[in-house]
């Protein structure tokens, strides 16, 4: 098969790798997107549904922004936690002006996909034996794939390019290219497992509720009118097969609950369960030569704090700029200066679900960290000031794009 030329390839199509290539085809840069998955798994897999308002704002000021993001999807302005068997709501629009916007992330990637494809950008899917080649130290690299699904499965497709865009998580070949070529990768272990469940029942209030008690951690995470996320702190090492709807529903029960008429869960059948193990790991640096990470693939944040695809807009944003200056200006400072702000921030995002993690899972270890996990509660509720200081790190206030 003949070469393909593109000035960025970018491997990988979730929320970085479609944020990027839009941005990228707004700056007049011919790009590609290889993607392993298949259409159907990017467009509908369950993931992630919390954007802070500086995401939105961001998306709605390159045009990325679609009506049912930008009008439509619900906003959040408080969170309730639940503990000492009393309900508690932290009213962090009052304190900030700022709110979260609920979106699904397979609804924003739908989204982001199909604005691509309207303007013209191309995107391959499923794609196989992705190898990355001069990537990190020639000038001008060379992604090489098949397509099995082609008629030709077993034709080798090849991209000359002057970037490659590595967008494809943890699993993928960015990733272990970039360590190949001497970065370092950092890991975190929580120590805890959740089981992430989807039912298919009405959320019990219109804000997510955090349940903190001797049993483990629980949460109850509106995702419509008819669909509700719910999570359970479990034992390292459980399966979902464990769990029997009953049980789980038994669990989330008793740790969400408060002696109040009304605030009882509705309960429901449970389309998902699946088990995560908690943990971080970072990529330092996520730029070497003519490689460059955003996303998944430098950086994993446990969803502890919901930061997991704000963070993956920020460094597509970010990248798409240092690109453009470089193929279109000839100047090279934002491209140079991507991977240190960007892991500056990624540092603020880890340490603020750090902090979090403990007040979510204290109360199950007893003892110190039970007793720390409550004073750290019960500041947040007793001063603005500490409400107003958790609030900013909840929302990525101070994020700047």
């Amino acid at each position: 098969m003949a070469a393909i030329s593109a000035e960025v390839v970018v491997v990988g199509a979730g929320p970085a790798g479609l944020t990027l290539a839009n941005r990228l085809r707004q700056e007049g840069i011919d790009c590609l997107v290889l993607e392993q998955a298949s259409r159907e798994a990017v467009v509908s897999t369950p993931r992630a549904g919390f954007l802070e308002e500086w995401a939105v704002r961001a998306l709605e000021a390159c045009g990325l922004a679609s009506k049912a993001l930008s009008a439509e999807a619900p906003r959040h302005g408080s969170v309730e936690f639940r503990f000492e068997g009393e309900r508690r709501v932290l009213d962090y629009a009052r304190l900030t002006g700022h709110h979260h916007v609920v979106y699904p992330q397979q609804s924003l990637v739908r989204d982001l996909l199909e604005r691509f494809e309207s303007d013209g950008g191309e995107v391959r899917f499923g794609v196989r034996g992705l190898r990355l080649h001069g990537a990190t130290e020639g000038p001008r690299p060379t992604v090489a794939w098949t397509e099995p699904e082609s008629g030709h499965p077993e034709a080798a497709h090849t991209a000359e390019c002057a970037f490659v865009a590595g967008c494809d998580g943890a699993r993928g070949v960015s990733r272990d290219a970039l360590v190949a070529a001497g970065a370092s990768l950092v890991r975190h272990q929580y120590g805890v497992d959740w089981l992430a469940m989807l039912a298919r029942t009405p959320p019990t209030a219109d804000t997510v509720i955090m349940g903190i008690h001797p049993r483990g951690f629980a949460a109850h995470m509106p995702r419509g009118p008819e669909v509700t996320r719910f999570y359970l702190q479990v034992p390292r090492g459980t399966s979902a097969e464990e769990w029997t709807d009953e049980h789980a529903w038994i669990e989330l029960q008793a740790r969400l609950a408060v002696p109040e008429p009304g605030h009882r869960l509705a309960s429901g059948p449970l389309l998902e369960k699946r088990v995560l193990e908690l943990h971080d790991y970072l990529v330092r640096p996520m730029s070497v030569g003519r490689l460059q990470l955003a996303g998944d693939s430098a950086h994993l944040v446990a969803p502890i704090g919901a930061k997991g695809m704000n963070l993956a807009i920020l460094d597509a944003l970010r990248l798409a700029r240092g690109y453009a200056a470089v193929l279109r200006g000839g100047d090279e400072a934002p491209l140079a200066g991507y991977s240190d702000r960007s892991l500056q921030q990624a540092w603020d995002y880890l340490e603020f679900s750090e902090w979090l993690a403990e007040v979510y899972h204290g109360s199950a270890a007893g003892g110190f960290r039970a007793g720390a996990a409550t004073a750290r509660l019960r500041r947040i509720f007793a001063s603005d000031t500490a409400a107003r200081a958790f609030a900013e790190m909840y929302l990525g206030v101070r994020t700047t794009v």
